[in-house]
């Protein structure tokens, strides 16, 4: 039985203390599945890059929903932590869709 598993981990704050500060997070896929060449990848990606990909799945979608992302915002969503690992476990359930 083929099986692919995604995981978002370990969030990271990037240029912390600037204007232009962000969070990235760990994107850790493995997979059995004869469709792939290597059978595990593990990339960084910022919130802005999973909605350009909610965007091309939308646009070639069809009918078919496209899951939610996580919102956008951390202001008044309790301490910053709180809401880096809300945020995280909401792009973790988007990707698992």
């Amino acid at each position: 039985q083929e099986l692919t598993t995604v995981r978002v981990q370990d969030p990271r704050v990037q240029n912390e203390g600037s204007w232009n500060s962000y969070v990235d997070y760990k994107i850790f896929l493995h997979t059995n599945s004869k469709a792939f060449t290597a059978k595990t990848s593990c990339v960084r990606r910022r919130y802005r890059e999973f909605v350009w990909l909610r965007r091309q799945l939308q646009r070639n979608a069809g009918l078919v929903p496209v899951p939610e992302l996580p919102g956008k915002s951390a202001f008044f969503a309790g301490s910053t932590d709180e809401f880096i690992e809300r945020r995280r476990r909401g792009l973790q359930q988007f990707l698992e869709k």
